[in-house]
């Protein structure tokens, strides 16, 4: 006796089918289309969680330029300054004291500066 997909195929239908459901047109309706629109939704989460690391370090390097060139320094030398001086501060964090606290900013910016005059 032969088993029937009955139930199954359903349940595997309305899952996709709620997965796409903010889709515009058949995307949201027929399962063949919400299949490859539910394919693609997942392709562009998997490159766009590795472009969001590249997006925010562009972002936070951006800043502390910024911060950095309003006390006459660019960033390449204020990093060379930084390592120098042995101040062991990611960028994430250099950028958070820029936007943030930029006194701490400036303080980190002359302890470094001092390392390398």
């Amino acid at each position: 006796m032969r088993v029937k997909t009955g139930t199954v195929r359903r349940r595997r239908h309305k899952k996709i089918l709620k997965m796409v459901k903010g889709q515009r047109g058949p995307r949201s309706r027929v399962f063949r289309r919400a299949m490859e629109a539910w394919l693609k939704s997942m392709w562009y989460a998997y490159r766009d969680r590795r472009a969001r690391k590249r997006d925010l370090r562009r972002l936070w390097i951006l800043r502390i330029n910024a911060a950095a060139r309003q006390h006459g320094v660019p960033y390449s030398r204020f990093m060379y300054a930084l390592r120098r001086a042995d101040i062991q501060l990611n960028r994430k964090m250099l950028a958070d004291l820029a936007v943030r606290d930029p006194k701490a900013f400036q303080a980190v910016l002359e302890t470094a500066m001092a390392a390398v005059d």
